[in-house]
C-alpha cells in the first residue's frame, strides 16, 4: 500500500467525465467533516507526463478547494492499477448509503430548527404577555359594586370628593 504523501492542488488535472459528476451536497458534507475531523482518506492520483490526474476522491478534492487549501493529502497510484478500480459513485449501494445519510443529516437539521423556533416562539410569548390586572371593582367582576367600572374610577383625588359627595357618603 502506497502511504499517502501531500501533493498540490493546483497540480492536480481532472478529467471533464469526472468534473460532471461533481455533487454540491456531497462536497459540502466532506467540507463540513474535514473542519471537524480533517481529511481522512487520500485521494488516488496517477503520473501523467509531467502531471498528476485525478483517479479517486473528486469530491475530498473539491472540498479542500472550497475550504482554500493549497495542498491534499493522496497517493500516488500506477497508471495501471487506476484503469482497472471501481469507481465507488457507480455502485448502487454506495449511492444508497450516501442518500441515507445525507437525508438523515436533513432530517436532524430541521429538527434542531423546529426546536430553536419553539424555543425562540417561547421566550417571546414570556415577555410579550400582557401583565394581568386585578379584576376587583370592573364589570367583569360579578362581586363589584354596580357603579365600580374602569371609567368610573376617579383618576384624581379631586374626581374622588366629586364623586364621593355625589353617592351621598362622607369622604
Amino acid at each position: 500500500m502506497p502511504t499517502p504523501e501531500s501533493f498540490p492542488i493546483e497540480t492536480i488535472f481532472v478529467p471533464t467525465k469526472q468534473k460532471k459528476a461533481i455533487k454540491p451536497e456531497i462536497v459540502g458534507e466532506i467540507a463540513e467533516s474535514m473542519l471537524d475531523i480533517g481529511q481522512q482518506a487520500p485521494i488516488s492520483v496517477r503520473r501523467d507526463g509531467d502531471r498528476l490526474v485525478l483517479v479517486d476522491g473528486l469530491h475530498r478534492l473539491e472540498a479542500c478547494k472550497a475550504l482554500g487549501e493549497t495542498t491534499i493529502l493522496g497517493v500516488l497510484v500506477p497508471a495501471e492499477l487506476a484503469q482497472y478500480k471501481p469507481q465507488l459513485a457507480e455502485r448502487p449501494e454506495v449511492e444508497a448509503e450516501r442518500l441515507k445519510m445525507a437525508r438523515l443529516k436533513q432530517l436532524r437539521l430541521e429538527k434542531e430548527a423546529a426546536e430553536a423556533s419553539t424555543t425562540a416562539l417561547r421566550s417571546v410569548h414570556a415577555t410579550d404577555a400582557p401583565r394581568s390586572r386585578s379584576t376587583k371593582g370592573t364589570r367583569d367582576n360579578p362581586k363589584a359594586p354596580p357603579g365600580r367600572t374602569e371609567k368610573a374610577r376617579p383618576k384624581t383625588l379631586s374626581d374622588w370628593i366629586t364623586q364621593q359627595k355625589g353617592t351621598g357618603s362622607r369622604y
